[in-house]
């Protein structure tokens, strides 16, 4: 019978723990930061050169 690899099984948590743990941090880092303000999409800009 094979023996168990106890060095990749904790590798393999450490690492999904480490992508938990900054999955984590970025959703906490989006949600500090203030919602960005969306520009009126619903008229073109004007172009002073045009109007004359």
């Amino acid at each position: 019978m094979a023996k168990p690899n106890y060095e990749y099984a904790k590798r393999q948590r450490d690492l999904a723990k480490k992508q938990k743990k900054e999955a984590k941090r970025k959703l906490k880092a989006e949600a500090k930061q203030p919602p960005a303000q969306e520009e009126d999409l619903s008229q073109p800009p004007v172009d002073e050169k045009t109007e004359t």
